[in-house]
């Protein structure tokens, strides 16, 4: 192989580490914003650690947007049950507190 060919093949390796990490950050970021929006700040962190221990888990890094919103989609799943359980537990918490 030459010298050319092993240069081009280095850079094309950068510009797809480069790529992913832009659909990363960007759909971490959509996501983030979304929840921020929705839920408020605090449930937007605890998203975002969701969204990157699912990355964590994945054997390879996606390589499709596809792929991307299926982390998100595990995530918002965490998401729904954390905003579900604490909807629970708030009208119970209040009926608590007037009978106290």
């Amino acid at each position: 192989m030459n010298q050319l060919a092993i240069n081009q093949s280095s850079k094309d390796h950068t510009l797809d580490c480069a790529d992913v990490m832009t659909t990363a950050e960007q759909e971490l970021a959509a996501f983030f914003r979304a929840v921020v929006n929705l839920f408020g700040s605090e449930l937007a962190e605890l998203s975002a650690d969701d969204w990157l221990n699912e990355l964590m888990t994945t054997e390879a890094l996606p390589s499709s947007t596809r792929e991307w919103r299926g982390i998100t989609l595990k995530a918002s799943t965490r998401l729904a049950a954390r905003v579900s359980a604490s909807s629970i537990a708030g009208p119970c918490q209040t009926l608590a507190s007037t009978w106290s």
